[in-house]
């Protein structure tokens, strides 16, 4: 038995989703710029899944662009809204995912914009102080703020509302990356206005490879990637025409199903927390558990530990897949950049588990008992009940 709890890094591509795609990667492979029978047929397909995804944010048709994903439609926000609607100051988190972090690093350096990094407490919660009084130190600086609606590893979340409504007071621009939120909470451009907004499809059920951008139509930008009259003459290339219709269709269902999803992902993730708490020694949680928070997400703060580096593979060879982190930084050799800004303490093994609506509660005592031969159990209990 393999038991997979890392749904924030990628999720798997549901049933119904594969059985859309399908016909389109067998039928419809016209170029949607062709104006043959061939390329309209999948032009229809392509603007029938924008009319979709539109739809399910309360955007207008033409303020949707799919891209590869998330990375790129973050890039594109940032450094479009820097290189085209004139933004000199960009307020910021320190715990913004890595493509997030690194495009504001890169137009601070190629471009000299000025960075506000706005503090965070042991949480991860923005301090919305700082913020209003960092819009309010821009004068008139053109200001974009950029930060994530979810975090991606300890779940903590911004009040997209609140957020929103500081930067219309004071005329800043306002991106944020949803990708952990879109197809799991109900998001609304018209109730929330935003200027640029990511998503990307393999985090919801639907195929990697595949996003979508949000522009403001109040914030035009010009194409991150040049080439050809695609996606409106905003971003060049051929269309992922069976990725695009694999998005809309798992986003659709994401926002049929958000009510009974949320439920089950809920009851799972609370009774792994509830089981860790009895069974094991001195556990603790990253994030904002008893505030907003991600509900796909548990990080988990073990004790210090001689096992704790090889606790993640001794999982995997259990057969349990969760992570450290970010899966994006999963290569790298440094700590995480999330929990050094929250100050976590570094004796302690963090681990990330995220779940989606196929995990079961069978799935969690699976995970208890085989940790159970990892890490220190609670004192007091039988051998018996370990074992």
């Amino acid at each position: 038995m393999r038991v997979y709890f890392d749904n924030a890094a990628t999720t798997a591509i549901s049933e119904e989703v594969i059985e859309t795609m399908l016909p389109v990667l067998r039928n419809l492979y016209g170029n949607p710029s062709s104006i043959h029978a061939e390329g309209r047929a999948a032009r229809a397909a392509l603007e029938s899944a924008r009319k979709t995804v539109a739809h399910l944010i309360g955007a207008g048709t033409g303020e949707i662009f799919f891209t590869s994903g998330g990375t790129e439609s973050n890039n594109m926000a940032i450094k479009c809204a820097v290189r085209d609607l004139g933004v000199r100051r960009i307020i910021s988190s320190p715990i913004e995912h890595h493509c997030g972090i690194h495009a504001i690093d890169t137009v601070q350096k190629v471009k000299g914009v000025e960075v506000v990094w706005l503090p965070v407490d042991a949480v991860g919660r923005i301090d919305i102080e700082a913020l209003e009084a960092a819009l309010a130190a821009s004068g008139d600086q053109k200001t974009l703020v950029s930060l994530m609606h979810a975090n991606n590893e300890i779940g903590t979340m911004i009040d997209l509302g609140k957020v929103s409504a500081l930067c219309s007071q004071y005329g800043a621009l306002f991106h944020s990356d949803t990708v952990q939120t879109v197809g799991h909470f109900p998001i609304n451009v018209q109730e929330t206005p935003v200027s640029f907004l990511a998503g990307a499809a393999h985090k919801f059920h639907g195929p990697k490879g595949v996003g979508f951008i949000y522009i403001n139509p109040e914030t035009p930008i010009k194409p991150f990637i040049d080439g050809g009259a695609q996606e409106r003459n905003m971003r060049g290339g051929t269309e992922n025409v069976y990725g695009i219709i694999g998005l809309a269709k798992a986003l659709e269902l994401a926002c049929a199903e958000m009510e009974s999803r949320t439920r089950q992902i809920t009851d799972v993730r609370n009774y792994l927390k509830e089981r860790l708490l009895q069974e094991f020694e001195d556990i603790q949680f990253n994030g904002d558990l008893d505030g907003d928070s991600l509900y796909t997400v548990l990080n988990v703060a073990f004790p210090p530990s001689p096992k704790n580096e090889l606790l993640l593979l001794s999982m995997d060879i259990a057969g349990i897949s969760c992570s450290g982190g970010s899966a994006c930084s999963s290569g790298s050799e440094k700590g995480s950049h999330v929990l050094e800004a929250i100050q976590a303490d570094p004796a302690r093994k963090s681990i990330r588990f995220s779940f989606s609506h196929y995990n079961t509660r069978e799935e969690v005592d699976f995970v208890v008992e085989k940790l159970k031969g990892i890490v220190p159990v609670q004192a007091g209990l039988s051998m018996a009940q370990v074992h």
